[in-house]
Parts: C-alpha cells; structure tokens; sequence
C-alpha cells in the first residue's frame, strides 16, 4: 500500500514508518527538521501549518504513485496549563498545529481518495478527546475537534469507498512529554495550588508509558483490516476504564473521579 505519515521525525510517527515499511508498505512521510532517516522511507519537508506545503507534500506522492491509499494524521503537539493563564496566542497555535494541520491535509487527500474510489484515513485523537483533561484544556479541545471533524467526515465519504478511523492513544513514553508548552507564569502555581502535583503526575504516567511499537503494531493491524472499527482506544486497561467509565457514569460521577486522580 502508498501510505503517507505525518510528522515521522521521533515517537509515534517514526515508529509507524519503520513498521509499515518493514511489512513491505511504500511509506511517505512529513517532516520540519528530520536529522536521522530510516531507510526505505520517503521523506517530505512539510509543515502542517503551511498550507502550500502541505498540498505540495500530497501532490509529491501522488505524482509518484498516483494514489494515496492510506494516510496517517499524526503530527501534533501539546499545550498545558490552567486555562485561565493560557493566552489567547497559544489557544490559537494548539488548533492550527493540531486540528487546522489536519483538516489542511484532508482538503487535499480526500478529493484523491474520492477519484481512485477507495482509502483509509487514520486521524490521531487522544484518550483527551474523549475527556476534558484538567491542566491540559487546550489540548483536549483541539482533540475533541478531531474526534467531531471525523465523525461527520467518515459519514460524508464512506459511499465512495473511503474509511475514517480515529485512534485514541493512553500514555506513551515519548518525546511528546519533553516538548509539551506548559504555563510557567508564578501566578498559575499560586492560584491553582495542584497544578504543579498534576503535571508532575501527567509526566510521569507518559514517560513511564507504553512503547511507539506496541502502538504501530496496532496501525498496522488496522491498516490490513478489512472493515476497520470507527475508532479504537490504545491504552493500558486503566486508561481504557477509564474511557469506559466516561461513557456509562453519571457526568458528575466521572468529574468526581477526575478531580480525585488530579487532587483537585
């Protein structure tokens, strides 16, 4: 299969590339600053906010290959903090990396898709698209975008052959942790006193996480599915509970239980 990553420099993204390449997938992948290359992968200098250079990155596969049949929306990055002392500017930079670097990428690979009659788009959620997280309001609301985005997207395009999956990942011991943007204004500590013990407990559970691998054997199992399921949840039990428990409690049950994990 012709399959394009984005965002394939470190974590999910690089793990992915090297396993659908070693399965024998032609693999494409967007990067800003790649220094270290795996081989037989297709590198493209691409930034997800760049509007000219996402659509040039599509047509470089396409006029390669001539088609696109599964693309992986994985680039992201993570804001935290209070929401309160989150600025305006960082509200905005969190959507465009992380819903508006989607949604630049599907203008251009949907109409492809929908002229060769088949293909898989595979969007990257977050078990905080399915909860708002404390400390980390921002993020959860541009992965609650992703989530509704797909959801009408997956209803619009299925009659010409094109499947939309979202993934939900739990913690994962990646670089995301170290590249977070966090509010580090004195104020946010003092007013939101558990705000220092959350983020140190945030941190923890992701770089104490699973593995990329253990995550990029599960795309590729999606990606050899025949009829793939509308969104899958890669976590450990707990966090998959807890995604459970989201979805049959009582809303004020489940914000208990929230507040309790993160000492609010």
């Amino acid at each position: 299969m012709i399959v394009l990553i984005t965002g394939i420099t470190s974590g999910f993204g690089r793990a992915m590339a090297e396993r659908l390449s070693s399965e024998g997938h032609k693999v494409y992948g967007t990067h800003r600053n790649a220094t270290d290359f795996l081989q037989g992968v297709t590198y493209i200098k691409a930034d997800s906010q760049n509007e000219d250079e996402v659509s040039s990155a599509v047509e470089q596969v396409l006029s390669a290959e001539g088609r696109i049949d599964v693309f992986i929306n994985n680039a992201g990055m993570g804001i935290g903090g209070p929401l309160e002392f989150s600025t305006l500017e960082s509200a905005r930079l969190q959507m465009d990396i992380n819903w508006m670097g989607m949604v630049r990428y599907l203008h251009f690979v949907v109409p492809a898709m929908r002229k060769q009659g088949h293909g898989r788009i595979i969007c990257f959620s977050s078990i905080g698209g399915l909860m708002g997280l404390p400390f980390q309001g921002l993020y959860s609301a541009s992965k609650f975008a992703i989530e509704g985005y797909c959801e009408a997207l997956r209803l619009e395009v299925r009659k010409f052959g094109i499947d939309v999956v979202v993934v939900e990942p739990g913690d994962f011991a990646t670089n995301f942790t170290a590249r977070r943007n966090k509010v580090s204004d004195p104020q946010a500590f003092e007013v939101y006193k558990t705000y220092a013990q959350s983020l140190s407990s945030i941190e923890h559970d992701e770089t104490s996480g699973l593995k990329p691998e253990y995550l990029a054997r599960k795309i590729s199992r999606i990606i050899n599915c025949r009829r793939p399921k509308y969104a899958y949840v890669i976590s450990t039990f707990e966090q998959w509970l807890s995604t459970f428990l989201k979805r049959i409690l009582p809303a004020r049950w489940f914000a208990a239980i929230l507040s309790s994990y993160y000492k609010l």
